[in-house]
């Protein structure tokens, strides 16, 4: 008689579960996405804006564009050469917000690189997880 019950109470206790498993869940969670790309008309550039977390896992910094002598700098890290050879960098004109631009390296010394055209002195760009931006703004991996 107990080996009958024990028996009855594993059926009961396993089709309990198995019927939890089968429910339809609803979606009340809000899944927020790490990225949001925003399409600029008009051009083949994409706006990316970033969370906060997101900002954190890439471990993303940014740099400002600085003059030195007669010329514009960045850190040669915030550089990006897309397939075609042109070379850009991500300005951030907002906080969490990207966008890429192409400049014209005139030179390369050590971790600086040179511009002979580029965004304004005081530019904010990213010099940390450039590679990162780029993979977004193109839905690599989406």
């Amino acid at each position: 008689m107990q080996h009958k019950i024990r028996w009855m109470v594993i059926a009961f206790i396993s089709g309990g579960l198995m019927l939890t498993a089968c429910q339809n869940h609803s979606n009340d969670h809000h899944v927020e996405h790490p990225a949001e790309v925003e399409h600029i008309d008009g051009s083949e550039i994409s706006k990316v804006t970033l969370t906060e977390k997101a900002i954190e896992r890439l471990a993303l910094k940014t740099d400002k564009v600085t003059e030195q002598g007669s010329k514009k700098a960045v850190p040669y890290s915030a550089l990006i050469y897309d397939p075609m050879g042109q070379t850009w960098v991500y300005t951030s004109p907002q906080p969490r917000t990207f966008v890429r631009e192409q400049v014209t390296v005139e030179r390369i010394d050590g971790d600086t690189a040179f511009l002979s055209d580029g965004p304004p002195s005081g530019t904010v760009v990213a010099s940390v997880g450039v590679a990162e931006l780029y993979g977004t703004e193109f839905e690599v991996g989406h």
